[in-house]
């Protein structure tokens, strides 16, 4: 069997950042969901304050 890489696939080079999670722009309806909690108003409040208390570490501790 010959296991090829995907065409969009590359090699990172050395001097590449690794891009994580949190290099985007998260909502806590998103932070909430990528939890696997239903979006119920008590827990994407509970995900507003975790982002606005941990900020980017909320999303990295979720979504790596």
């Amino acid at each position: 069997m010959d296991m090829q890489r995907p065409q969009d696939e590359r090699p990172r080079a050395a001097d590449e950042p690794v891009r994580t999670g949190a290099d985007q722009p998260w909502d806590p309806e998103d932070l909430t969901v990528a939890k696997g909690q239903d979006p119920t108003p008590e827990n994407i409040e509970r995900s507003r304050r975790e982002l606005a208390e941990q900020g980017p570490a909320a999303i990295e501790k979720t979504v790596p």
